[in-house]
């Protein structure tokens, strides 16, 4: 909804999500490589190690490139499925070192991306209405699970609620 309460006729809900290293690769990668839909992707890579695993940081490093430029350029003249089609949208966003400096240098981009993307969609990109009714219905939830009484929940939850509280 826009700030005046109307439907907007545009998406306004990027999905965010992430993996540590390289187990994003065999998570998603294949979908972002060759899926249907574009999907920007966001790199945030370290360059020095919080760890002492010898020769791990560049291997890291490197495949965070790779994946920028595989994304970039593609692949085409194999065989399918080896073909994809590239030119799927990145941002690399390179830290010298992972300090609390950082770290909130990091989160205060994103608050202020959400708080521009919302200005620039006419919306409100902090409200949590859907958030706030999750809240209120989890109080009424909470002491089902010690009692087990689905009395007026609708079945999907009564099911999983019973799920619960036979392996609780």
């Amino acid at each position: 909804m826009d700030l005046a309460g109307q439907p907007l006729p545009y998406g306004t809900s990027p999905v965010l999500w992430g993996e540590p290293g390289t187990n994003g690769q065999h998570a998603y990668f294949q979908m972002l490589h060759q899926g249907t839909d574009v999907v920007p992707v966001e790199f945030i890579a370290v360059v020095k190690a919080r760890h002492d695993l010898p020769g791990h940081q560049p291997m890291l490093l490197a495949n965070a490139l790779a994946q920028a430029q595989a994304l970039m350029q593609g692949q085409s003249g194999c065989r399918w499925p080896k073909d994809f089609p590239g030119n799927r949208p990145s941002t690399f966003l390179l830290l010298d070192d992972l300090t609390p400096a950082s770290l909130g240098a990091l989160i205060a981009l994103h608050e202020h991306r959400v708080f521009v993307s919302g200005s620039l969609w006419g919306i409100n990109s902090f409200d949590q209405w859907g958030v706030e009714l999750g809240k209120v219905l989890a109080k009424d939830i909470e002491p089902r699970l010690a009692s087990g009484d689905t009395d007026g929940l609708d079945g999907s939850s009564a099911g999983l609620l019973r799920r619960i509280r036979a392996v609780f």
